[in-house]
């Protein structure tokens, strides 16, 4: 009897090394499923949610800007002049002026941008952290240019006064861009190219 204990013992100690065993496999073979598939789910949000050529890299920038314009320019000024109707009105009087020199800066501040957010993002982080720095890039390198230019634009003159204010107007400025750019523009327009990729997909699996 006392062997039959002993080997029941030890039969039970068996089974649940052997459960332990198994369970670390399987939660081994869990997390590396999720891992693959999240390193999945990043390189189809950047094939999906990004430009993939010229022609869609200008249909990106084309929404970006046109909402950035009319809703960052008119902020800017009746914070600057206050929250008046005609105030609000005068500003979008100019805007085709300021959304003009959006383009330019974009242009001129587009490479430098991605070499930025290069050096601080790496390879295998998030699809959502490579597009919130590639923002905060953008938005701090065009802001220094367009708090100078922009209120140059918005009234009428060069003057000395945005680069004597500079570092009082910037950081409200640049603030009021960064949120625009993040929770509004750069949403919808990835939400463009999202659809018309999708769009894309269905006719070629059609023609396929």
């Amino acid at each position: 009897m006392k062997n039959k204990k002993i080997y029941i013992i030890i039969y039970d100690e068996n089974i649940k090394q052997t459960r332990k065993m198994v369970q670390r496999k399987v939660n081994m073979t869990l997390r590396l499923f999720f891992y693959a598939k999240k390193g999945e789910n990043r390189i189809m949000d950047f094939y999906m949610k990004l430009p993939r050529n010229k022609k869609e890299f200008a249909i990106f920038m084309a929404v970006i800007s046109i909402l950035s314009v009319n809703i960052i320019a008119p902020l800017i000024t009746c914070f600057e002049a206050g929250f008046h109707l005609y105030i609000w009105a005068d500003a979008l009087n100019v805007i085709p002026f300021i959304w003009v020199s959006v383009i330019f800066f974009v242009l001129l501040t587009y490479k430098p941008a991605e070499w930025l957010t290069e050096k601080i993002v790496q390879k295998g982080d998030s699809f959502q952290s490579h597009i919130v720095i590639n923002i905060l890039c953008t938005v701090f390198l065009m802001s220094i240019f367009l708090t100078v230019v922009g209120t140059w634009i918005g009234s009428r003159q060069i003057s000395m006064e945005p680069i004597q204010f500079f570092f009082y107007k910037w950081p409200r400025n640049f603030s009021i861009s960064f949120a625009v750019e993040l929770l509004i523009a750069q949403p919808i327009a990835r939400f463009v190219l999202l659809k018309l990729h999708q769009q894309y997909d269905k006719i070629d699996i059609v023609k396929s």
